[in-house]
């Protein structure tokens, strides 16, 4: 996966429903730790699989200030959710552009690890906003559809401009 891209949209692949992790073996445990890799060089704090064309229910999160606390989430299940919270999202597939989306304040997620340990986690805050990002990714989702009709518009218009002028 060394040469793999993160892919930028509008590709198609970013609308991919992922498919279930049924086997925990190096081969995963080498996807996980390519996906940190694009992940922290790329200087975010969360990717999808989907991310990068896998077709597999697997995203990296680091929200850490430092980046020193990586967590693998593999066939995640957010179970419940509380509250609610604005706050502004970027993805690595919309380089350079950023919109307020309103997520769950809390959430619970049930995942694996890359070992195939079951986790139970509580988020708040950024974790609970990421968790929430990168475990949409897995269906498909992405957070401009969370943006109404309008602001969905011009943020697709920053996207083209910014497309443009690098190209």
């Amino acid at each position: 996966m060394s040469e793999t891209k993160i892919l930028v949209y509008p590709h198609k692949g970013l609308r991919t429903v992922a498919a279930p992790v049924t086997e925990f073996d190096d081969a995963l445990r080498q996807k996980v730790k390519d996906l940190f890799a694009m992940m922290y060089k790329d200087e975010g704090c969360g990717l999808a699989a989907t991310q990068v064309g896998l077709s597999a229910r697997i995203f990296v999160m680091d929200v850490s200030p430092q980046q020193d606390q990586p967590r693998c989430f593999i066939n995640p299940e957010i179970i419940s959710k509380v509250g609610e919270s604005l706050s502004e999202e970027g993805c690595l597939s919309f380089p350079g552009v950023y919109a307020k989306v309103v997520r769950a304040k809390e959430i619970t997620v049930r995942y694996f690890d890359e070992f195939g340990q079951s986790h139970t986690l509580v988020a708040e805050g950024l974790a609970a906003h990421c968790i929430q990002h990168e475990a949409e990714h897995l269906d498909g989702i992405l957070y401009i559809d969370h943006l109404s009709k309008l602001k969905r518009m011009m943020l697709l218009k920053k996207i083209e401009k910014l497309q443009r002028a690098a190209s």
